[in-house]
């Protein structure tokens, strides 16, 4: 019990720490409200954290759970809006906890129920904001084809101030093999979770609740499975290896597809898109990185060796650097 603790407090000061050093430089132009960005940043990730520790064994796997959601594109894209919009989204993880830790045994059924809550709040938030006449995000602000480029590279999507609604590079690897073993486990719950949530954020406004917020219930659950993800690849032996491969080529085939629309815009007329062109290259470096990463850790499980320290540490810089940068380039673009 001393040692989980100790490994929760570890990560709010770490988590903490970044969160100050990323909105530091802003703070000349911060109104009071827009202070709460830092701590509803360091909550979504501590919460995030904490409700991994349900599925997720290492503290590497946890910790980068909690970082790729707080400090992730869609967390942090939510500066556009009224600051309450940021803490509502940075609650989800806290509204899922009944549903994660709640009754088990023949009361395990009620967690059905639980799971519905982040649902029921943000209704309830947006038709009290409503009833008082507080629009903390327009009506209209819904995911367009366009917002799409996120996937692919936030920093582009933010540089264009598009919706961010998408996830950093390397931590898709991660995604990948989480999903697959989801899929493989048959969380039919989480799957239900995760296609509500994105389907309500594809349509329409309905019952006052713009249809942007819809995205933090995905994104809770995506953070947690590339978490999984990566206790994956810190435990993938000789048998995973056709799955390690595979993340291989799909990182390779992203690192293609960023260059050749780099290529696009630095071919524009009067170089107008040399700066979207540029964060293309950037994006492109971040896919290749990955796919260095997951190769070494490809070859390590074919040898059938564990060196398990070895793979949690490049998984570290690697996933490190994908977040530090990415995040201050949106900050950047969007404070």
């Amino acid at each position: 019990m001393f040692n989980r603790a100790a490994k929760t407090l570890a990560a709010f000061f770490l988590y903490s720490a970044f969160a100050v050093y990323l909105y530091q430089p802003h703070f000349e132009k911060f109104d009071r409200q827009q202070y709460a960005l830092i701590i509803t940043a360091v909550l979504a990730c501590i919460g995030c954290y904490i409700l991994s520790r349900r599925w997720i064994a290492s503290f590497l796997g946890s910790f980068f759970a909690g970082a790729i959601y707080g400090f992730g594109p869609f967390m942090l894209g939510l500066a556009r809006f009224h600051p309450a919009v940021s803490v509502l989204a940075g609650s989800m993880p806290w509204l899922f906890l009944p549903a994660a830790f709640g009754p088990s045994g023949k009361l395990r059924a009620l967690r059905v129920i639980l799971s519905v809550l982040p649902f029921i709040v943000i209704i309830i938030f947006f038709q009290g904001a409503g009833y008082l006449r507080f629009f903390p995000v327009p009506k209209n602000a819904r995911i367009a084809t366009v917002d799409l480029v996120s996937f692919l590279s936030p920093l582009v999507a933010a540089k264009r101030g598009s919706r961010l609604i998408g996830f950093y590079h390397i931590p898709i690897a991660s995604l990948i093999i989480g999903f697959a073993m989801l899929i493989k486990a048959r969380r039919i719950g989480t799957i239900i979770i995760i296609a509500a949530g994105t389907t309500a954020a594809f349509c329409k406004a309905f019952l006052g609740v713009s249809s942007i917020i819809w995205i933090a219930i995905p994104s809770v659950c995506c953070a947690i499975i590339a978490g999984a993800g990566i206790d994956a690849f810190l435990l993938a032996g000789a048998a995973d290896k056709k799955w390690i491969i595979t993340i291989v080529i799909i990182m390779l085939l992203l690192a293609v597809a960023t260059l050749l629309l780099a290529s696009k815009y630095f071919q524009s007329f009067a170089g107008l898109g040399a700066g979207y062109a540029r964060l293309f290259v950037e994006s492109a470096k971040m896919y290749i990185v990955g796919a260095v990463i997951i190769g070494i850790i490809f070859c390590i499980a074919r040898l059938q060796l564990r060196m398990t320290i070895v793979r949690g540490v490049l998984l570290c810089c690697a996933l490190s650097a994908d977040i530090f940068v990415g995040a201050q380039c949106i900050i950047d673009k969007v404070i």
